[in-house]
């Protein structure tokens, strides 16, 4: 068995474990609410990082969005070493398997297409990890 095999099996592992960390660390700093709070106010007398008590008093702001959650320090520093993180070994993943291919058979353009697929993604989410846009507090409805 070679060790490479870990690696596919270990990307989901990490992410997830990743974004729930990265919402632990939102919630304990008070920068969203539980997803357990299902009521969710117009206004509060209160902003919810000031808020003490079991209770809490939560807007539509405060949802717990990924994109939320890994906007504020510290946890945005946390959210971004996970994207970076994982879009590298989407990367790496894509490469391993589109060179598998190769080897076993012959290339063909499907395989090449599955891994600019896949590094277009990595891209992607190397954007999303590392260029975020604080959250604003205004909210304008259509």
């Amino acid at each position: 068995m070679s060790p490479w095999m870990i690696l596919p099996v270990s990307l989901p592992v990490f992410i997830i474990t990743g974004i729930w960390v990265v919402y632990a660390m939102a919630l304990y700093n008070q920068h969203v609410c539980p997803v357990n709070n299902w009521v969710y106010n117009e206004s509060c007398v209160e902003p919810l990082p000031l808020q003490r008590g079991p209770v809490l008093c939560c807007t539509l702001d405060n949802i717990p969005l990924i994109s939320k959650c890994g906007t504020l320090p510290p946890e945005s520093c946390f959210f971004s070493l996970i994207c970076s993180t994982g879009s590298f070994m989407v990367m790496l993943i894509g490469l391993l398997r589109y060179a598998h291919v190769i080897e076993k058979h012959q290339n063909c353009i499907l395989n090449t297409a599955g891994l600019s697929a896949g590094w277009l993604c990595a891209a992607g989410l190397i954007m999303v990890g590392n260029f975020q846009i604080p959250v604003k507090k205004s909210r304008t409805w259509f």
